[in-house]
């Protein structure tokens, strides 16, 4: 007699990925991350975005702050044009299935996967002993976040691709200890001229809101005034642009300032440097400036808007926590019956 053959489980094509409310997002937040989440709703893409305040707790958080940059990440989703009727959008902590999902995961993942991860040697550092298990662990919940919804594929910057990767282990080895096929194995998407946005001071260092230095990044909040005089002053070399992309390897702020001028524009380095072949930074940084200001002023504006009406906020958050809910809930009471665990009251 021979065994049953399974058949792998076609999976929907639907997107999941989340944001930190660390506060301070930047314009590489926006190329990088929020642009693009606007850009995959489409029809026949099911797009679930997630504010993940539970991922920022593995560091301590004041609460009221992190209630207010919870806010103001779901206000910049909006705001960058993530439609809260085409997208589900919530806050992570509303959804319980997160955490319930994150445990199995944990015992699922090994130990020798999550001491291989390099966020975790870079944030815990030489301070290891000190640091909370949360943030070793955290992995396994982002796990957690993305198979909750059995998600297909997963936008992320290059310094998250680690955990997608580890997402597929935790899928894989799950199928394997159950026999069951019922888990994806995700594919990170990272694609785009723009996905790593570096400094305006210094262009072989990613744009960051912990740079002390506000002059080195271009804020989501910043204004139109603001913006252009950071563009102004942003550092560059005294070289004329090249007439050809490989004219750039050498020049990290030159390959920035086009990079951007690239993804704002919804062009290439290569058409960005067609165009603007041996002009000076003094004729190209006012047309960068122009162009930052006609894309990224609104979203500043409509930002302040939404933040105005926090109970607004609020409403949309609980609303995308609620079909967020439906569509987890099953996931994980499957995940139970697959583990083997005996539930006499279903919610």
């Amino acid at each position: 007699m021979t065994e049953p053959v399974q058949t792998p489980q076609v999976f929907p094509t639907r997107v999941f990925s989340g944001i930190q409310p660390s506060g301070g997002l930047t314009l590489g937040n926006y190329l990088g991350a929020l642009k693009r989440f606007a850009e995959m709703q489409k029809d026949g893409v099911e797009t679930i975005y997630c504010v993940v305040d539970m991922h920022a707790i593995t560091v301590w958080q004041d609460p009221a702050k992190l209630r207010q940059q919870t806010r103001e990440i779901a206000a910049a989703f909006l705001a960058a044009g993530v439609d809260p009727a085409r997208s589900i959008l919530f806050n992570q902590s509303q959804v319980t299935a997160h955490a319930e999902l994150a445990w199995i995961f944990n015992c699922v993942a090994r130990m020798g996967w999550m001491n291989r991860m390099t966020q975790w040697k870079d944030k815990a550092g030489k301070n290891a002993e000190a640091a909370s298990l949360g943030l070793f662990a955290y992995p396994a919940l982002m796990a957690a976040d993305i198979l909750a919804y059995r998600a297909t594929h997963v936008p992320v910057g290059e310094d998250q691709k680690q955990h997608v990767e580890l997402t597929r282990d935790i899928a894989i080895k799950f199928n394997n200890d159950f026999g069951v096929n019922f888990f994806p194995v995700t594919e990170p998407v990272i694609e785009g001229v723009a996905t790593r946005v570096m400094s305006l001071r210094d262009g072989t260092k990613k744009m960051s809101k912990s740079d002390p230095s506000d002059q080195s990044r271009i804020n989501m909040t910043d204004d139109a005034d603001t913006i252009t005089q950071k563009i102004r002053k942003a550092k560059t070399d005294p070289e004329p642009l090249p007439d050809s992309i490989e004219g750039l390897k050498e020049r990290p702020e030159a390959r920035n300032l086009v990079n951007i001028y690239a993804a704002l524009s919804r062009s290439t380095p290569e058409a960005v440097v067609a165009e603007f072949a041996g002009a000076q930074f003094g004729a190209f940084k006012p047309k960068l400036a122009e162009l930052a200001v006609s894309v990224m002023a609104p979203i500043s504006d409509e930002m302040n808007r939404l933040m105005a009406d926090p109970a607004e906020i609020d409403r949309i958050l609980g609303d995308g926590a609620d079909r967020a809910e439906a569509l987890a809930r099953p996931v994980l009471d499957e995940v139970y019956d697959i583990v083997g665990m005996i539930r006499s009251r279903r919610r």
